[in-house]
């Protein structure tokens, strides 16, 4: 397999797309591959128990070469279950894998993995361990700031410091601590509130280690400042709802002279994609979701939006409808 090599022995990733569960699918990563060629891009979380038990790996495992550079996230508390499961990812072709550890979700809690594991730092340990001897590609971890009552700095600093000494590559440290109970997880993601403060503090002690920080960030402006302090940035629904507001993240971010794409171009662009999927018996739906939000912004967006999610909902939508409604956005220079 090819893996992606960083242009750093750190593998370090300057700004990467968060994990988010029913929206960084491969549709979705394709279409962010299209605006920037250098951010790092996440799957969705893969519980592995569920991969190493199931007949149908590549319905969990698939992605598209022009994914790169891309980490699959994992979910679990089993060391012998995620051996299979960093075998299987390295075997895939995957540039890296993340262990999730900030999922506040009931369902994941109550599977014992999630955030609730950050108030077992040994056990966490343990999963890295069993990753990183099992795979040659860089292991990372998401977590939180702290879980419930479990939130002191003390608790956060000796959590980093003994995953670190099981090895992990790169702390993606959310901002927030998650509230088990009382909060689902989109209040967890807007409720508690951001301590970017804790976050410096953490990487102020701990110069060694590479941390990247999530939670919050709205635009490129905002992670660029933040990259003086941390290693890296994560962002999520922001960049999810309004991509074209990160359209410059290659020439901003990375230093990239090449100019950003235009919504229209990047559709054009994903049409030898999107007809492949139809011939396959793929629905229209499936990327068009996250299609529509290219375009915001300009007059009567909102109307491109409705006719496109309605054709395509109605399984009506073809790819000379498509290429019609993308004509329309050229010509308003968009």
């Amino acid at each position: 397999m090819n893996f992606y090599l960083p242009n750093s022995t750190k593998n370090i990733h300057k700004l990467s797309i968060a994990p988010m569960m029913d929206c960084t699918d491969k549709h979705f990563r394709m279409i962010m591959r299209k605006i920037s060629s250098e951010a790092l891009l996440y799957t969705e979380m893969i519980v592995a128990q569920s991969l190493v038990h199931t007949n149908k790996k590549e319905n969990f495992l698939d992605f598209n070469n022009d994914e790169h550079p891309i980490s699959i996230q994992f979910g679990g508390d089993d060391p012998k279950i995620l051996k299979e499961a960093a075998q299987m990812a390295q075997d895939w072709g995957y540039d890296e894998i993340n262990f999730n550890v900030g999922c506040p979700s009931p369902r994941v809690c109550s599977g014992n993995f999630g955030a609730s594991l950050m108030k077992d730092p040994q056990k966490v340990a343990k999963c890295i361990e069993s990753l990183k001897n099992n795979c040659s590609i860089p292991v990372t971890i998401k977590h939180r700031i702290g879980v419930d009552n479990h939130d002191s700095f003390m608790n956060l600093n000796n959590f980093v410091k003994c995953i670190a000494n099981a090895g992990a590559d790169r702390f993606t440290v959310h901002a927030r601590k998650a509230i088990l109970k009382g909060l689902n997880p989109k209040q967890n993601r807007t409720v508690p509130p951001l301590k970017y403060d804790i976050v410096k503090k953490l990487k102020k002690l701990n110069q060694e280690l590479l941390i990247e920080i999530n939670g919050g960030f709205s635009n490129i402006d905002e992670s660029l400042e933040a990259l003086n302090i941390f290693d890296g940035v994560m962002v999520g629904r922001s960049i999810y709802k309004h991509p074209m507001r990160w359209s410059e993240i290659d020439q901003k971010v990375y230093g990239i002279n090449t100019k950003p794409k235009s919504a229209s171009k990047i559709i054009y662009s994903l049409i030898p994609y999107i007809e492949e999927h139809l011939s396959k018996g793929g629905k229209s739906w499936d990327i068009c979701k996250h299609l529509i939000n290219l375009v915001e912004g300009i007059p009567k967006a909102k109307i491109w939006r409705n006719q496109i999610s309605d054709k395509s909902i109605k399984k009506e939508l073809d790819i000379k409808y498509l290429m019609k409604k993308t004509t329309d956005l050229e010509e308003m220079g968009y």
